[in-house]
């Protein structure tokens, strides 16, 4: 799916703004900056729809961040998680209230980019970035950033997104560094109607074997999304435990459609996030929460404000404006998204050291299923919760401390709090084996 411009047309105009990259942080950036107004070029290196190793989770944060009428084409909803600890200790937490839908990827990228066509966007597919060029005789005065294509194309613009992914050449121009690499391996599994039916609008999280791992089930109607992901250099042993995962769950004896690997990567808290007219947003800015890795809200957010920024960057005449609205972006991408990074890098730190206190917590502590079912339906984020909960404050400082959930729970009760207690059938949320 191309745009109409030629290429000839390409390198006669400047462009407001150069997209590189038309997943979620790409697509979130080129509507921001098309609905503003703004000649927008998205370039894209494969043909959409395409397949993205990704289970598809959208939580609250990723609904609140989409473009107004956007229709989410949902897989499922769901209403029930089952948790376990390696395969045992098995409970599900189940909610009247949808706790968060299920997506295919190839699908919604394809309408997030479709929604930014319609805003005044263009798109151009089956291209490759090869660099961009600041300097230069390729560059023709200050304000021009000339982005360099395979072939030796070139396509100039007033500003540059970087949204081309987690292996992101764009990031590399910028200086991108990495913090946290994580394996993730997934198979999409078609099921007969009688095993899809078990799973509809459940899903199932295993806290894996590995320090940090954990697996996952989404159903999506008629295929599972099964998956795993720990830290890399774990390759072997991460194969192992998707393996095992599938076999413990009865579907090894069905054939995966589609098996397919990805890095995850976190940004380090110093990275930039901008050189000169060019900003990096979502995977390519290492952009996600460092626990579980989710990373379709973050790409949405830091989409939307880097297409905001990039339009501002686009209107600055000289080198000290674009500064300017450069360290702006960044203040507004730490302010939020990194405030939420940080808590999720304290999470992960503690999972890795005790996942049975997180297990033990999330399935027989009524705050801590609360403040999992608060942020996955977009009550609140990650940060937002521990800058105004006190018991959030205090439950992340005794893990950080290596305290044990009954501790947590005795700092609750001293606190005049309640701990929670079975509930009677019908009333809020139930636990079930």
């Amino acid at each position: 799916m191309s745009g109409e411009n030629t290429s000839a047309e390409d390198e006669r105009r400047v462009w407001d703004v150069v997209v590189v990259g038309a997943g979620p942080a790409g697509a979130s950036a080129a509507y921001a900056a098309a609905v503003a107004g703004r000649r927008v070029l998205v370039l894209e290196k494969a043909e959409l729809p395409r397949y993205k190793t990704c289970g598809g989770g959208i939580i609250g944060p990723s609904r609140d961040a989409l473009p107004p009428g956007f229709e989410l084409p949902f897989r499922d909803r769901v209403h029930a998680v089952t948790f376990s600890h390696n395969g045992r200790f098995t409970r599900t937490r189940r909610s009247r209230q949808t706790l968060f839908g299920l997506i295919n990827r190839a699908e919604f990228d394809q309408r997030l980019v479709e929604h930014a066509q319609k805003a005044g966007a263009e798109l151009r597919t089956g291209v490759t970035v090869q660099r961009v060029e600041q300097h230069g005789s390729a560059v023709p005065d200050r304000r021009t950033v000339a982005v360099v294509l395979q072939g030796g194309e070139t396509v100039l613009a007033h500003a540059v997104v970087g949204a081309d992914g987690s292996a992101s050449r764009i990031g590399a121009h910028v200086g991108v560094k990495l913090d946290q690499v994580d394996l993730g391996l997934e198979a999409e599994i078609p099921v007969p109607d009688t095993v899809a039916e078990d799973w509809k609008g459940r899903v199932l999280i295993d806290w894996g074997p590995l320090p940090g791992s954990y697996g996952w089930v989404f159903p999506k109607g008629d295929t599972l999304t099964v998956g795993v992901i720990s830290a890399r250099g774990e390759g072997a042993a991460t194969k192992r435990y998707l393996e095992d995962f599938v076999a413990r769950l009865g579907l090894a004896g069905f054939e995966p459609s589609v098996s397919s690997g990805h890095l995850t990567r976190c940004r380090a808290e110093d990275s930039p996030l901008s050189r000169g007219r060019v900003l990096v947003c979502g995977d390519a800015a290492g952009l996600l929460e460092p626990w579980t890795r989710e990373g379709i809200s973050f790409a949405l957010r830091s989409g939307r404000l880097a297409g905001e920024w990039a339009v501002r960057i686009a209107e600055a005449h000289d080198a000290v404006d674009t500064r300017r609205q450069a360290l702006n972006y960044a203040f507004a991408i730490k302010a939020g998204l990194g405030v939420e990074m940080s808590v999720g890098k304290r999470l992960l730190a503690a999972f890795e050291r005790r996942p049975g206190v997180f297990h033990a917590g999330i399935t027989g502590f009524r705050p801590a299923w609360k403040a999992f079912r608060d942020i996955t339906t977009g009550a609140t984020t990650l940060g937002e919760m521990v800058r105004s909960r006190p018991l959030v404050q205090r439950a992340l400082a005794a893990l950080d401390r290596g305290r044990t959930v009954p501790e947590v729970q005795g700092a609750q009760e001293e606190q005049g709090e309640q701990p929670e207690r079975p509930e009677q059938p019908g009333q809020g949320d139930t636990v079930s084996p």
